[in-house]
């Protein structure tokens, strides 16, 4: 049932391109330019919070992914291979976004002691955006610049993002085991992690 893994190098800085597709541009946030104010508009069209869950016999290829953070470090997601990894879309301006930003901090900060990594897709910011959000919010765990979609491609398969914000959970192996379409309910996303973690055990 899987598809082929094909590894994508997420770098900074990158150009903008249009192989975001449609899918991100459609279903999830969509921003228009600041107004006279400096106010931003933050009307979106986002997934519902939905949840898929794959039983690990329906699970495709695992997802690789290489790319270098905000901080200028390089993240390959194969390191992590043995240990749940949650993957996540975002961008700045994105209303949804900064609503579950406090929540994704704190289950990555509770789940951290089980192994599990946490790993942001920033797919439109440039990097001066992307870290006022991080440090607005707190987050501590890595992101990478993907506003040429080569990240968001590296997920296409039996549950790709087709919003922003999407939440992808990595089985032990790698393996897109579960997608939120829009805001993460944050019990259920532990819950869902929890489920990854013991069958890693």
């Amino acid at each position: 049932m899987g598809t082929r893994a094909a590894q994508r190098t997420v770098g900074r800085p990158l150009v903008v391109a249009a192989a975001l597709g449609a899918a991100l541009v459609a279903g999830g946030c969509s921003t228009s330019e600041a107004g006279a104010d400096g106010a931003v508009d933050q009307g979106y069209v986002s997934g519902d919070g939905s949840l898929v869950q794959l039983a690990p016999d329906d699970r495709g290829d695992p997802v690789e992914l290489v790319g270098t953070t905000l901080k200028g470090e390089t993240v390959d997601v194969t390191e992590w291979r043995g240990a749940p990894v949650v993957l996540n879309t975002w961008f700045a301006a994105c209303g949804p976004c900064r609503v579950e930003a406090p929540d994704l901090v704190a289950v990555a900060e509770e789940t951290a002691a089980d192994g599990v990594q946490f790993l942001g897709i920033n797919t439109r910011d440039g990097a001066a955006q992307a870290e006022a959000f991080e440090e607005e919010f707190g987050v501590g765990y890595p992101s990478l610049l993907d506003r040429d979609g080569e990240g968001v491609l590296a997920l296409r398969g039996e549950l790709p993002p087709s919003a922003t914000p999407t939440t992808l959970v990595l089985d032990a192996e790698g393996r897109v085991a579960a997608r939120f379409l829009g805001i993460a309910d944050p019990a259920t996303l532990r819950t869902v992690i929890g489920d990854a973690v013991a069958e890693a055990r």
